[in-house]
């Protein structure tokens, strides 16, 4: 019952969607079902390619593979809607990147296939971040990723990453529609699959199903991000979202500082210095140098606050020197002096997974931020 009715809910959506397409005002009674807005949206003009490489659209497979990918992303409009609101925060700085390093502007889009344009996003295989990196490949592209920083989930480091992975692949297959299948694949795959069929035409081989809507996705992309009134999506510009007006401070510490002092320092919240600096893990910045932005116009005066502030938590706290005993949980102790567990486990660089053993020595610092 629950699917009947999903699907019946489904059917009026899409009504009232054709309906608005289709300019006609909204009416109480239910009307017959008409999808041929929808039909039309699905229809390919062409020519239409991807990196300046033409996609055969009289092939009648690789049409329908077509048609059905648009159908597919336009059943699910709120997910479009919000490509278009991101893609000033996202797509523009990752244009920017393309253009300087005068690489295809069509290779923004493949975000979008990967992550929606969200820094957060994660797959079941252990893939984060805007391009979805798994832990292995973004490091070997110098990414950081470690318990404090995971800077898949960094806008500007982690394009400079896929640039550089995308341009590899684009010299190892010879071809940009490859080195975007391989993208999702993995490289060794994409050559096995080369060999076993004996072509180089992503459109003529037998791959992952995945990769098989891979690069339709990524078109459908950019088609409707190109021509979003083509397909019904007519924002106006006070409905993209702003980029967050930002600076960057560089600072390098003896000690480990709380974000909250970091928020202090640059007069905002901590949220705020989260949302700008996605790669921080946790909620403190360990011993070392760092890099983070900053709301725009609190950089002049940063460091000035922030070694006020510090000069404050120095005077203000004394280190405790704490022996855990038997029965003692780290919740209790963190009661106890009134700290919260997250600081007690960062000050002692305690693995989340395991448990606290009697006899270890613990540094409390009572009065901390």
């Amino acid at each position: 019952m629950r699917k009947i009715l999903q699907s019946a809910a489904a059917a009026v959506l899409a009504t009232g969607l054709l309906t608005a397409w289709a300019g006609e005002p909204s009416v109480t009674a239910a009307p017959a079902l008409d999808f041929s807005a929808l039909i039309e949206a699905a229809r390919i003009k062409g020519p239409l390619d991807f990196c300046g490489e033409p996609v055969p659209l009289e092939d009648p497979d690789v049409r329908e593979r077509m048609e059905r990918e648009i159908l597919t992303v336009l059943a699910d409009p709120h997910q479009v809607i919000l490509w278009i609101k991101r893609s000033r925060q996202y797509l523009t700085p990752i244009e920017d990147t393309l253009r300087k390093h005068r690489l295809p502007d069509d290779l923004k889009y493949v975000s979008i296939a990967e992550s929606a344009l969200r820094p957060h996003a994660g797959s079941s295989k252990g893939a984060m971040g805007f391009w979805q990196f798994i832990e292995s490949t973004g490091r070997k592209y110098g990414l950081r990723v470690d318990p404090e920083k995971d800077e898949r989930r960094n806008l500007a480091t982690s394009t400079d990453a896929a640039i550089a992975y995308l341009r590899e692949l684009r010299d190892l297959f010879g071809s940009w529609t490859l080195a975007v299948a391989a993208y999702n694949m993995g490289e060794n795959g994409l050559r096995g699959d080369i060999a076993q069929q004996n072509t180089r035409d992503y459109y003529r081989l037998y791959l992952p199903l995945e990769t098989q809507r891979y690069v339709f996705r990524i078109l459908t992309a950019k088609l409707i991000l190109k021509n979003p009134e083509t397909y019904g999506f007519r924002l106006e510009p006070e409905d993209i979202y702003p980029p967050v007006a930002s600076e960057p401070v560089t600072l390098e510490t003896d000690r480990e500082i709380s974000l909250l002092t970091i928020a202090q320092a640059a007069e905002t919240h901590v949220k705020l210095i989260k949302d700008l600096n996605p790669e921080i893990r946790g909620y403190r910045l360990m011993p070392g140098p760092h890099r983070l932005l900053v709301p725009k116009d609190s950089a002049g005066r940063f460091h000035q606050r922030l070694s006020g502030l510090m000069s404050q938590m120095s005077e203000k706290r004394e280190e405790v020197v704490y022996v855990v005993k038997e029965g003692d949980t780290l919740s209790e102790i963190a009661e106890r002096h009134r700290v919260s567990v997250a600081d007690v486990r960062a000050w002692n660089r305690l693995d989340p997974k395991k448990m606290i053993q009697p006899g270890m020595r613990l540094i409390i610092l009572p009065g901390s931020n």
